[in-house]
């Protein structure tokens, strides 16, 4: 017993067991072996570690976006002067990578807590009857105005009047104010920090720069007319009515280079409808809200509200880093190393299914057993290598016009081939 437990463990951990290989000599299955792993070649080095850069690691960078706004607008409604600079203008005015800028607006003034008609064209009424109380989206008292045939209204008084928005945009001098954004990322994983004032870039820099795609494409400072017409939108169009644009600051690093050259790229796209579709079929066209300056006079609280019409700037950061890494090459190796049994599995399928002689590929490939003529040879007294060499011989000469002999087999393949 000690001597079988001591032969068994002497086999296990000193001999090597290696799976048994035939040598097909084949034109048309060679080449399509060939053919397959030249493809699994190309696609481990083209697409797996040039296009997709499988030897590297990648982190997502943590991000902050901090903006100001600069220029000063002018509107000169009824003889009415007035300038606008960016604490009239900007919502909210915190500096957030999201913000309105205000292009149009309907201002009501003088407004104070009352009862009034409604405006003409709403909720028209003919007596009090048709005023139901609490009825419709204003708070209805019941009463039916004779002098506008409108029902009269709890509310602030008068009421603000939207009809008409209007054409050309009142701040229209929106198109020369410029942006600046300042926007640092982090990628914790390789412990890098950035900043999109790089290295070239300074507070001389700064004062005279103006972004453009082509000659200036890494200044901070954007100018608003700029950025809508890469966007695709039309100034005049978008600042009548408002609308929406997002300013993307896209990270792309390599940081197996310097470091110098991880800089960011802008890009600008109009989130909010087609610039090329026409208004009068959208369903709900620009981008609008109303606040209210409440003050009191004459111990009586009023207030002036506005309708602003504007642009929304949404700045969003997209960020992708890498580095080389020993265990992604590893498991890209690996994995090409894994696909390129495809070709085995192919070729195999065309060696035993597909051509004329697979039931000789068949006897060379596989070792066939037959348990109870096993049985019969031994109870004969063959040896077993003996009967196995007999079996094969059988099998051989089974297919019509062939040889017994292995060798000459391989012969008429070969010849076949040349033919």
């Amino acid at each position: 017993m000690r001597n079988q437990i001591t032969n068994a463990l002497s086999d296990f951990f000193f001999e090597y067991e290696t799976p048994r290989q035939v040598l097909v000599r084949n034109r048309r299955v060679g080449v399509v072996c060939r053919l397959i792993q030249l493809g699994v070649l190309a696609y481990i080095i083209g697409w797996v570690f040039i296009y997709e850069k499988g030897y590297q690691s990648t982190d997502t960078a943590i991000s902050s976006v901090f903006t100001k706004m600069k220029g000063v607008g002018y509107t000169n409604t009824s003889g009415y002067e007035r300038v606008w600079d960016v604490a009239d203008y900007v919502f909210p005015s915190q500096g957030d990578s999201s913000f309105v800028v205000m292009t149009n607006y309907i201002i009501t003034e003088g407004q104070m807590m009352g009862k009034c008609p409604e405006l003409e064209g709403k909720h028209n009424c003919s007596s009090d009857s048709d005023c139901e109380v609490g009825a419709f989206k204003r708070q209805m008292t019941g009463v039916c105005v004779n002098s506008t045939k409108t029902c009269e209204v709890l509310a602030w008084c008068p009421v603000e009047d939207d009809h008409s928005i209007p054409d050309p945009p009142l701040l229209m001098s929106a198109e020369n104010y410029t942006l600046f954004i300042k926007n640092s990322v982090t990628f914790p994983l390789f412990g890098v920090k950035r900043s999109n004032l790089v290295e070239s870039i300074d507070g001389d820099y700064i004062g005279k720069c103006l972004y453009d795609p082509k000659k200036d494409p890494l200044c901070p400072i954007f100018k608003l007319g700029d950025i809508i017409k890469l966007s695709g939108f039309n100034f005049k169009t978008i600042a009548k009515e408002g609308g929406a644009i997002g300013i993307v600051v896209e990270w792309t690093c390599n940081l197996d280079m310097d470091i110098k050259q991880c800089e960011p790229e802008y890009h600008f796209h109009a989130l909010y409808g087609n610039p090329g579709e026409k208004e009068d079929v959208k369903a709900s066209v620009g981008y609008n809200f109303r606040y209210a300056k409440h003050y009191m006079e004459d111990k009586i609280q009023k207030r002036t509200l506005l309708k602003v019409f504007g642009i929304r700037f949404d700045i969003i950061v997209q960020s992708l880093a890498r580095k080389f890494d020993i265990i992604p090459t590893l498991t890209a190796i690996g994995s090409g190393v894994g696909i390129f049994g495809v070709a085995t599995v192919v070729c195999d399928l065309v060696l035993l299914y597909l051509l004329p002689k697979r039931e000789f590929y068949k006897n060379m490939k596989f070792k066939y057993t037959d348990t109870p003529a096993q049985q019969d040879s031994e109870s004969l007294g063959l040896d077993t290598s003996v009967y196995y060499t007999i079996e094969a011989n059988a099998r051989q000469a089974q297919v019509p016009g062939k040889s017994n002999d292995p060798d000459s087999e391989a012969a008429i393949t070969g010849s076949d081939e040349k033919k």
